[in-house]
């Protein structure tokens, strides 16, 4: 929940900043990404609990995978914020090391799956 809350925080941050035009009448390209590090953590949750859910550990596995993609295109989008001309982007490296936390936790919690 603290990643979704961070991430959710962060992008509208970012989004006051980024939704400006530029001079040559375009729009930043790397505002769609702040969207995305929105729905990939509040996608994580769900995730976590059907994992949680299953019995089955072929079943289980999808989910977890589906959480590691999920982790891995979050840290992504970070990077890829984290280069834009916003004063927000000083703020991903706290939803970054929040990722950092959650796979260590993934990792245990995955051992007692």
């Amino acid at each position: 929940m603290d990643i979704f809350i961070l991430s959710r925080s962060i992008s509208t941050y970012l989004n006051d900043d980024m939704c400006l035009i530029n001079p040559d009448g375009t729009e930043d390209s790397n505002i769609y990404f702040t969207g995305d590090i929105v729905q990939q953590s509040s996608n994580l949750a769900p995730e976590i609990i059907n994992a949680e859910r299953e019995r089955f550990s072929d079943k289980k596995h999808k989910h977890i995978e589906s959480i590691e993609r999920l982790t891995y295109h979050l840290d992504k989008n970070c990077k890829r914020l984290e280069n834009t001309k916003s004063n927000g982007k000083d703020y991903l490296p706290i939803l970054r090391n929040e990722l950092k936390k959650f796979r260590k936790l993934k990792h245990n919690w995955m051992l007692t799956l």
